[in-house]
């Protein structure tokens, strides 16, 4: 069987893993709890902030739900779980184990809860008890074993559906022929936020976290199934995406006047429409535009689309170090987030071309194929 490939897919999933390093910088600035923390706090980054956070992660699991349908044009529900297994677990287990000890050493000293060297914290204290009590976490690293956990529950229903799409993918493909179909979509997502997360708040703990798991399950599904109903998705992405655009700021902006009131039932029940609609509104938007402009092959993509998994591993970590060195230092907004992006991206960069590429054997630490995937 012939092998697809997006390439606005991998646009996007690169993009948005860079604006997740973004993210993370920003994180260090804005009044929300995180591990370190600058002396100076800039309440007005949050705005930004928070239209990132809408859509960042929703459109990742979708990616990836989407991924999951191409890759099973040519792999064997078992073999698609084998891979999953080495491609998500090893580097998970890998991180916990070497990654994001220095993570949680740095967040322990600069608490003043650990005194000493990092080893003497590692490894006879890092491994102590689970986070945040304990010392044991997978910290950034948790979307693999969300992701991982997804991928082997669905892998023979998603198998059957590829082999036989039915009248479930005929249904999806239905909806997308009339302007305003795709909302229907909503449904599932809407019941997830009204419902589960009230009573369920994100832990990234996977036991017990119901609400996200629902949630990002719901999202890895629908993007599996939007795949399936073939070029009506891609259309529809493409020629509703100005709409769309439109639609996504508005809905941004319903959501900021919603923030400003007063918690009620009602503004509970609307303000959970009004989410889902505007993180659905943006994903269709991002996945129109890049269709239309960034569907096509290239050198720097296929870098890039290499290297992002090992960035990803790789950047809280940077981030983290970095931040413990200059959190107290007496400099500006602008200094420190410069110092922490480029630093961050260019430790990666030199890490991954230095270190992770050259030497073979760290590969399958860093969720790398045995080959790079051609343009």
């Amino acid at each position: 069987m012939k092998k697809v490939r997006r390439y606005d897919l991998d646009w996007l999933r690169v993009g948005v893993f860079a604006l997740l390093i973004c993210y993370h910088v920003g994180m260090f600035f804005v009044p929300w709890g995180w591990h370190l923390k600058n002396n100076i706090i800039y309440p007005e980054l949050r705005w930004p902030m928070l239209f990132l956070n809408q859509w960042r992660l929703p459109i990742l699991f979708v990616i990836s739900g989407m991924g999951t349908y191409y890759a099973y044009s040519f792999r064997s529900a078992g073999n698609y779980s084998l891979e999953r297994l080495k491609r998500l677990g090893i580097p998970l287990v890998f991180g916990m184990l070497f990654i994001v000890p220095p993570q949680v050493y740095l967040e322990r000293v600069a608490a003043g809860d650990f005194q000493g060297s990092y080893w003497d914290f590692f490894p006879s204290q890092s491994f102590l008890g689970v986070y945040p009590e304990g010392n044991l976490s997978w910290h950034h690293l948790w979307f693999l074993p969300y992701l991982l956990v997804f991928s082997l529950a669905m892998a023979w229903p998603f198998r059957r559906i590829k082999d036989t799409p039915g009248k479930l993918v005929s249904w999806v493909g239905n909806r997308l022929r009339t302007p305003c179909g795709w909302l229907v979509f909503l449904i599932p997502l809407y019941l997830c936020e009204a419902f589960l997360e009230p009573f369920f708040p994100v832990t990234h703990a996977l036991v017990g976290d119901w609400y996200a798991l629902m949630n990002f399950g719901t999202l890895l599904v629908l993007g599996f199934l939007l795949t399936a109903s073939g070029q009506r998705f891609w259309d529809h992405a493409i020629r509703y995406r100005r709409r769309n655009l439109l639609l996504g700021v508005l809905s941004f902006s319903g959501l900021l006047a919603l923030w400003q009131l007063e918690d009620s039932i009602f503004i509970h029940f609307t303000g959970a429409g009004i989410k889902v609609l505007n993180f659905w509104t943006w994903i269709f938007v991002l996945f129109g535009y890049a269709a239309t402009y960034l569907n096509r092959p290239g050198k720097l993509l296929s870098y890039f689309n290499r290297a992002v998994y090992p960035f990803y591993i790789l950047h809280q970590t940077l981030t983290l170090i970095i931040a413990y060195y200059i959190m107290d230092l007496p400099w500006g907004f602008p200094v420190k987030a410069t110092i922490l992006g480029l630093g961050t991206f260019g430790g990666c960069l030199i890490l991954y071309q230095g270190l992770i590429l050259p030497l073979k054997w760290l590969h399958p630490f860093f969720g790398l194929k045995a080959t790079a995937p051609p343009d």
